[in-house]
């Protein structure tokens, strides 16, 4: 199959052939219909975050079922199917205390000692946690999709498995938004977006956008954003501050860096909550300002929005197809795989909401 390929920190994704196995009991083969450029990739490709290469990545698919192995069950030849990089067993503790994404099991994969999912140049090669989505076909445990009502559009299906899940899913399910609450969420990229959509979803009374592109907070203000503030413009936690007469209830930081992590505990209310969706890079130290614990703030992570995909993303289905949730209005622009460097070249300059990769259906 057609595969875009990662070799070194830096170079440019080259577009090869690469092998892919038969399904083995409880795996799914699937043809790939769409796949979204994430930030999280771009980490990998310029080395923030290592991983072994050669390896395909991508992790935000959608696609239709082509052969299942003799023990799915969940599944069938034909279903359109959103993927999900947090695979999960189904057993360990994570699992049957409803973390469905924090769990770590090896179980989802192949053993060293099996035929790998995918070879290049003859060899094995390592599987993007769990998916490796820049292929015209994805071969994964059951475990990491999920059936979609057909009505669902797929390029627009894709985006639910990484930036919509965690930004909504952020909200649902890590911060637990009550209706009423003021939030704040720091960048209005794909997953920022999804945020204050989740926040406008649940009830939230003010929402607040945060982003140094004026086009980005336009768009913020369409998902539900009602008040946008320009980090260009003066001490962003003084303003969130002053907006709100002492600090929000949550803030969701979506970028990944120290200043906006810092700033997103800055800004709290006493009793508030900062979760942080960007990835931060390695060794990072987070100097919190206003560290008052008797005041009982707090900052937590969220591992794709804490979900419970099987049960998430179809209602995430739904609220799109009652036109509750804005997923026509995220993607920036369609390209073709061989496009794939242009598109995360669109993705370092950040005017982009979501570009996604549609193959030929």
């Amino acid at each position: 199959m057609k595969a875009a390929v990662f070799h070194t920190p830096g170079a440019p994704l080259t577009i090869e052939e690469v092998g892919i196995s038969k399904p083995g009991p409880r795996e799914v083969l699937v043809r790939t219909v769409a796949v979204g450029l994430c930030h999280s990739d771009l980490h990998f490709i310029e080395g923030m975050y290592p991983f072994p290469a050669p390896v395909v990545l991508g992790h935000e698919a959608a696609g239709i079922v082509e052969q299942v192995g003799s023990d799915v069950r969940t599944v069938k030849p034909g279903d359109h199917v959103v993927t999900c990089l947090t695979a999960y067993c189904g057993h360990c503790d994570h699992c049957v205390t409803g973390h469905l994404s924090l769990c770590q099991s090896p179980d989802t994969k192949r053993g060293t000692e099996e035929e790998p999912r995918l070879t290049y140049v003859k060899k094995p090669l390592p599987q993007f946690y769990n998916l490796s989505a820049f292929a015209e076909q994805m071969l994964v445990h059951e475990h990491a999709l999920v059936a979609i009502n057909r009505d669902m559009p797929l390029d627009r299906a894709a985006l639910l498995g990484c930036a919509v899940i965690s930004g909504t899913g952020a909200v649902f399910n890590s911060a637990n938004v009550c209706p009423g609450e003021t939030v704040a969420v720091i960048g209005c990229g794909g997953i920022g977006l999804s945020t204050i959509n989740g926040a406008a979803l649940a009830g939230a009374g003010r929402i607040i956008a945060i982003d140094m592109l004026d086009s980005k907070l336009q768009l913020a203000r369409k998902f539900g954003a009602t008040d946008v503030i320009n980090a260009n413009n003066g001490d962003v936690v003084q303003q969130v501050q002053e907006l709100t007469r002492g600090g929000v209830h949550h803030s969701f930081e979506c970028i990944g860096l120290k200043q906006t992590a810092e700033q997103a505990f800055g800004m709290l209310r006493r009793g508030g909550t900062a979760t942080v969706l960007g990835m931060i890079k390695p060794g990072v130290k987070l100097e919190l300002p206003g560290l008052d614990l008797l005041g009982e703030k707090k900052i937590q992570g969220s591992m794709l929005g804490s979900n419970r995909f099987p049960v998430d993303i179809p209602r995430l289905v739904d609220f799109y197809l009652q036109d509750r949730l804005k997923l026509d209005e995220l993607i920036s622009q369609r390209i073709s795989l061989e496009r794939i460097n242009e598109g995360f070249d669109d993705l370092r300059r950040g005017e982009l909401a979501r570009s996604v990769i549609v193959f030929d259906t």
